[in-house]
C-alpha cells in the first residue's frame, strides 16, 4: 500500500538523477575542523568561499562535497545554528536537474520553501532552500 502511494507521488521532473551534491557541516573554527579532512582522510580543500555569512571549505569524495562552514558573524545563519545546536550537519544538499520544476514542485504539494526563487549560492551555484519543519525537520537544499 505505501509502494502504491510512493509511486503516485512520484517527482514530476522529467529526469528523476537526482543526486547529493554536498553536506554542510557548521563549525565554529575552520581550522580545527579541517584537520581531521586533511590529516585522516588525506582530502584536499578547494580554496575557501563566503556565502551566506559563513567561510566554507568543500572537501570533494567522489560526486560529493563536505562543506565546512565557519560563521562569519554571530548573528549569520550558521552562527545562530551553532549558538542553538553546536557544531554538527548543517544541511544536506541534492542536485536536481530543473531547479525552477523542482521548486514549483513543492509549491505544488504544499512545502514550505525559504527561498521562493533561486539564489546565487556557494561556487556560483543557483539554489534554494526547502524549510526543514516541511521535511521532518531537515533542512534541505537543492542546486542544478
Amino acid at each position: 500500500m505505501l509502494g502504491t502511494a510512493l509511486a503516485a507521488r512520484r517527482s514530476p521532473l522529467k529526469k528523476p538523477h537526482t543526486t547529493i551534491a554536498h553536506i554542510g557541516v557548521a563549525v565554529p573554527n575552520l581550522a580545527d575542523a579541517l584537520a581531521f579532512y586533511r590529516d585522516i582522510l588525506g582530502a584536499s580543500e578547494k580554496p575557501p568561499e563566503q556565502a551566506d555569512g559563513a567561510t566554507i571549505l568543500s572537501f570533494p569524495f567522489a560526486d560529493v562535497d563536505v562543506e565546512l562552514m565557519e560563521p562569519a558573524a554571530a548573528d549569520s545563519p550558521i552562527g545562530r545554528f551553532i549558538a542553538r545546536r553546536g557544531s554538527g550537519i548543517h544541511h544536506i544538499c541534492f542536485r536536481v536537474p530543473d531547479l525552477d520544476a523542482a521548486l514549483a514542485a513543492c509549491r505544488e504539494q504544499g512545502y514550505t520553501l525559504i527561498d521562493q526563487k533561486p539564489r546565487v549560492g556557494a561556487h556560483g551555484r543557483r539554489i534554494a532552500f526547502v524549510h526543514p519543519k516541511a521535511t521532518n525537520g531537515i533542512l534541505l537544499e537543492l542546486t542544478e
